[in-house]
């Protein structure tokens, strides 16, 4: 298995299916996202194990409460776990998420940020880039019952972008 990336190296590329509630009625806009296609301002990575699970509803739904904080700090919020995009769909529609969900349907995100865990999915992890993709911060999760608040990831932003 990878290595999780240092601080200070640039974040592994991918391209992943994403679905994002939209407009005032939540109509769900289905693409791709690629990593290094969204250089020139912050972005969190959220990795969490499970749609519509207690602590990853907890933790997806505190960072849409705070969206504006990231905001704030110029930062886009990712969320990555390994259901397809209907299950994000429902989860996003029934907590109101607010950012992009991906799915890694194939672990293979997860094992190139060395999170993934054989038999289990992956570990409860938050990656903070800068704009250029680098590496500024990062907490994977041992047992991944516990994750960082919006602040505490928005203090690691760099500002200016």
């Amino acid at each position: 298995m990878a290595k999780t990336p240092e601080v200070g190296a640039v974040a592994p590329d991918f391209t992943l299916p994403s679905v994002l509630l939209s407009g005032p009625d939540g109509s769900p806009q289905r693409g791709e996202l690629t990593l290094s296609e969204h250089r020139g301002r912050p972005l969190v990575l959220v990795f969490y194990p499970g749609d519509d699970t207690p602590v990853c509803t907890r933790q997806l739904c505190s960072y849409t409460s705070e969206l504006a904080g990231f905001a704030e700090v110029g930062a886009e919020v990712w969320a990555i776990s390994p259901q397809g995009l209907d299950s994000h769909e429902a989860f996003a529609r029934k907590h109101g998420l607010a950012f992009p969900l991906l799915a890694d349907t194939g672990r293979e995100t997860a094992r190139r940020y060395g999170i993934a865990v054989p038999g289990l999915g992956l570990r409860r992890s938050v990656f903070v880039l800068d704009a250029a993709g680098t590496v500024v911060w990062k907490q994977v999760g041992v047992l991944g019952v516990t994750f960082p608040s919006a602040a505490e990831i928005t203090a690691h932003v760099p500002h200016g972008g």
